[in-house]
């Protein structure tokens, strides 16, 4: 499956990932690559947490970059 991940560097130089198709599933690293091994294995915790309890899932997203010349 596939969610899109937000990354943005906090005022203290944290990087804070969330996921905004899991509501409150937000994780943080000292690098980017550490916020998004952090934030997979959130994710992977919320998606189970919903397979457990029976809720549904959130669908995977289908999304297409464009390089666009200036």
């Amino acid at each position: 499956m596939k969610y899109r991940v937000v990354i943005e560097q906090d005022e203290d130089g944290i990087y804070v990932a969330e996921c905004p198709s899991l509501p409150g599933c937000v994780s943080q690293g000292n690098s980017r690559e550490e916020a998004l091994i952090n934030i997979k294995d959130a994710m992977a915790g919320y998606l189970e947490s919903l397979r457990i309890h029976n809720e549904p899932i959130p669908p995977s997203i289908w999304e297409e970059t464009v390089d666009i010349a200036l």
